[in-house]
Formats: structure tokens, sequence, C-alpha cells
């Protein structure tokens, strides 16, 4: 799809038409929720059940790729991981309706998982491991792609440098400091950790906590180093990150053994995020619902503080990396 695609064809008519040609009757109207990418509402059937359902962004994942996602969800799911499954209709998780492939799911609530609550951390580390375990027992995705510095560097460099977004005052700056954290991540990335299966975005909005850690939106899995899940947990200054390892780490190895060297990769993969993540918002910027929920992506002060964010994230790359205490 080329850049100009939006999802203004995404009607609630259409929504209803696409529903019900897989036998399910939306009875009342759709909610949408915080997605971006895809387009995903919450609706009740004519039972009364609630569904979310979540609209495909043409061309993004191939069906393959999804398809690859459901199984690996499916996978947990047989293992007894609190995870948000897609539904199977006729056989088939996922399903087509004129140009667009759609998934439905049953709604799952929760409250926001509170990552400085310490209990909740070790269960959620203690359920990673338990991802992980079963992740190191499966083959690595096919046909999804491995974490790599291409996507994530050198590609999201080029579509900012071909977008318009940063003001000619910062410009040549922006880059040359760019530039060097690409560098410094090049130099500390490895590539000999045994790849697995990954969430691959498990940030806290990802988690809904209920009697424990509910986990959703797979969209982003990939194959890739097992702190890639969980680097996203830790938060604050160098000292509280330390304690919050620990405790994400000493559920996470009661199921799974953790290679520590991977520890090596926490600050690369945060500067890998920090590029992706602007050239994502930048490559997105046509379609209509991005200027709506990132006005601040297009103002010159948010340009200003990514030339600091660059600065910061290249000085935690100089420092040394995270380690365990010594009763590890």
């Amino acid at each position: 799809m080329n850049a100009l695609f939006n999802f203004d064809s995404l009607t609630p008519d259409f929504m209803w038409y696409a529903l019900a040609s897989i036998g399910v009757r939306a009875e009342s109207g759709f909610l949408a929720l915080n997605s971006y990418e895809n387009r995903v509402y919450q609706f009740v059937d004519e039972e009364k059940k609630r569904y979310v359902v979540k609209f495909y962004r043409p061309q993004r994942w191939s069906e393959q790729q999804i398809q690859e996602e459901h199984e690996f969800t499916l996978s947990l799911l047989e293992h007894e991981i609190p995870i948000a499954p897609p539904v199977i209709i006729n056989g088939k998780t996922l399903h087509h309706h004129e140009g667009y492939l759609f998934t439905l799911f049953d709604s799952v609530g929760g409250r926001q998982f509170e990552v400085d609550n310490y209990d909740q951390l070790e269960m959620v580390g203690r359920f990673m491991g338990r991802i992980h375990k079963v992740s190191e027992g499966l083959p690595t995705f096919k046909h999804r792609p491995t974490m790599g510095l291409e996507e994530y560097l050198y590609q999201s460099r080029d579509i900012l440098k071909q977008s318009q977004f940063i003001p000619t005052y910062i410009e040549s700056a922006f880059f040359q400091d760019m530039q060097l954290l690409i560098k410094a991540i090049e130099e500390q990335w490895q590539s000999d950790y045994t790849p697995i299966r990954l969430h691959g975005d498990c940030h806290p909005g990802n988690i809904l906590w209920r009697d424990g850690p509910m986990f959703v939106d797979l969209d982003d899995a990939r194959n890739g180093p097992a702190i890639q899940d969980l680097w996203m947990l830790l938060n604050g200054d160098r000292h509280e990150k330390l304690i919050q390892l620990d405790i994400v780490l000493e559920g996470y190895q009661e199921f799974c053994d953790f290679d520590v060297n991977q520890l090596k990769l926490i600050e690369p993969l945060r500067g890998l995020r920090l590029i992706h993540y602007m050239s994502w918002l930048a490559k997105r910027w046509q379609d209509p619902a991005f200027p709506v929920a990132f006005p601040w992506f297009n103002d010159a002060k948010y340009w200003e503080g990514q030339v600091l964010a660059i600065k910061e994230q290249l000085a935690a790359l100089q420092e040394p990396p995270l380690s365990l205490t010594p009763s590890w």
C-alpha cells in the first residue's frame, strides 16, 4: 500500500458486514481502542458477548507472518500463559473482507500494570520466563523478521533523512549526533546470542493486570534476544533499574535460564527504539490518525528534545552495562 493509504473505508457498516461474513453480528457500536498501526475496536455481539476486532494495516505483515503470530499465541495459551488469543472461527483465526485482513479476540479487561509495584514486577518476570521457555522449545519464526540494525537503524535513518520534519536550523546537528549514536550502537551490538521468538513490544502498556499479568498485542512479535522482552520493564535512574532487573530476573529464572551477556544489549536496544520510533511516526504521518494523536511530532520543540535525547542515549552507551548483584 502506498504512503497515502488510510483507513477511511473502514466505516461501521463495513466492519459490521466483515464480522457478519464470519457469522458474528455486532449489536453495539464500535469503540475505537488505542491502536494506530492497525485499527482495533471493541463491540458487543447479539449474544451480549464482548469482543475486540483488529483490522490489519494492508501490506505491513503478510498473511504468513500474521499466521505465525497467531500460532505462537495459541502455543502460549496451551501452556497456560495468560495471553489474549485470537478466536478460532471455522478453523481459522485470520479472515478476509474486501481487501482487509482481520481477526477477532475475546475482550479482556484489567487494570494498568504498576511498574513500580515490585510484587507485580516479579510476577511479570516469572511469566516472561515461562513465555521464553515455550519459545526455546519452538523453532524461530520462519516468516517474521529477526531484530537487527538494518531495519531499526539504517532504514529508520533513511526515512528520517527523506522526511521534511527536522527543522533546518538543527538538521545538521541532529543527523551528526544520530550518526554518532548509530556508530556507538554498532560497536556494542552483539549477534552471538541465540535468537528466540519474542513478544517484541513488551512495554507496560501491553500488560494488563487482573489476578496477575495478562499479555496483549503480539503484533510486533519477531525473533531476537530474550532481553528485548525485559528491558522495557526497567525505568528510572541506574540504581532503580538495577533493583528492578534483580526482581524481574528472580522471577524469570524460576522457569528459564538467562544469558547475562545479553545485559550488554540493553542500551543498544534502547537506542534502536529511539531512532525507530521517530521513523515510524514519519513513515505513517500521512495516515490522518497520526497528526491527531501525535501533534507534537511536527513541532520544532519536539526535535530539539530529540537532539537532547540522542545525546543522553550516547552518554548511556558510554556507561558500564547493567549487571546483576553479587547474590546472583
